[in-house]
């Protein structure tokens, strides 16, 4: 008997930084499946009150009450460590239409690391609770504030005392990517069951609070293994809505998976959509990322990505995309894979 997704789940789209713009969300979230999407994060520090304009750059959703063209709520993602700062935009963030606030916790980059932002705030406890407090003071309780996490540095057991932190600091949901800092994206480090432990140590402490599990969902089995073995209903998918654009409604139980061919076509709305968003000269890069993930859902994306990886232009990107269409539909492939050998 073939398990099936339980209908109270929620699936929330991930920010992947540098991924995730609202272009691809547009995409992504049209096709299905998506309750929630959180943004790439915004960097915040130094006291400053970004303005306006700032936000709407990072989500222009924000000029439609919030929402995705399909109508999925976004929330905005911020990233910083101290509280002050993170509160004052917060709350501007709120006012301008973001459905909640997410704060980052969980960047591995060492870059952002470096300058006390993401993953390196899970060394120190007491200062993610004094920033979630901060934030809390500001952001209304009508309001989501989120937060996520890893497990820990480099120790999972450490989920325990963060967790705590953020549940004492007024926080109401925390999504959890089930691997250290130090596990980086190692398939074989993913250790759900330590999400299924926390979520159980609050039920015992009667603190109810809202926990999404997060890591290495490929798949529709993956996500229906990642939530028996988490305890979770609500899942949030990153990587793998790159290698399958549609998982989300695959999960969901609403379509079957993409056909490569409109992948493909898909792979083209993508341009379109960035032209408009004024983001084409994206293009090139944005589609080789894409084809490097999907090779792990579809053999077929070797065949389009090995021929044109070197194509640096937009314009001849999605000319050498548009010739393969043609030949992958009339059987021609041999003389594309000529035309760009």
């Amino acid at each position: 008997m073939k398990a099936e997704v339980k209908s109270n789940m929620r699936i929330v789209l991930a920010p992947l930084e540098g991924v995730m713009d609202h272009s691809v969300r547009d995409l992504l979230t049209n096709l299905g499946g998506y309750d929630l999407c959180i943004t790439e994060f915004l960097r915040v520090s130094n006291q400053q009150l970004l303005p306006p304009r700032t936000f709407y750059q990072l989500a222009p959703e924000l000029d439609n009450k919030g929402l995705t063209p399909c109508g999925v709520p976004i929330r905005i993602q911020l990233l910083g460590s101290q509280p002050e700062t993170l509160a004052m935009n917060a709350q501007r963030a709120i006012e301008l239409g973001s459905h909640g606030i997410d704060l980052n916790l969980g960047c591995p980059a060492k870059t952002v690391n470096k300058s006390k932002g993401g993953a390196v705030l899970l060394k120190e406890p007491q200062l993610i609770s004094n920033a979630v407090s901060a934030m809390r003071e500001v952001v209304p309780l009508d309001k989501t504030l989120s937060v996520k996490i890893r497990l820990g540095w480099d120790d999972p057991s450490c989920v325990h005392e963060i967790v705590d932190a953020i549940v004492q600091a007024g926080a109401d949901e925390i999504t959890i990517h089930a691997r250290t800092k130090e596990d980086g994206y190692k398939a074989e480090a993913i250790k759900w069951h330590y999400i299924a432990e926390a979520r159980q140590k609050l039920v015992e402490q009667g603190k109810p609070l809202s926990i999404i599990a997060n890591g290495e969902i490929w798949t529709k089995d993956d996500a229906i293994a990642c939530r028996k073995v988490s305890n979770c209903d609500d899942i949030m998918i990153g990587r793998g809505a790159l290698a399958t654009p549609n998982l989300a409604a695959i999960v969901a139980g609403i379509s079957e998976k993409m056909s490569w061919i409109d992948v493909v076509i898909m792979i083209l709305d993508y341009r379109k959509v960035q032209v408009i968003g004024s983001k084409g000269h994206h293009y090139s890069s944005r589609v080789k990322q894409w084809l490097t993930q999907m090779r792990q859902a579809y053999p077929e994306a070797n065949e389009l990505f090995f021929p044109i990886r070197r194509i640096k232009t937009s314009e001849d990107m999605q000319q050498a995309i548009e010739r393969y269409l043609d030949a992958k539909i009339n059987n021609k492939l041999t003389q594309w894979q000529q035309l760009y050998s």
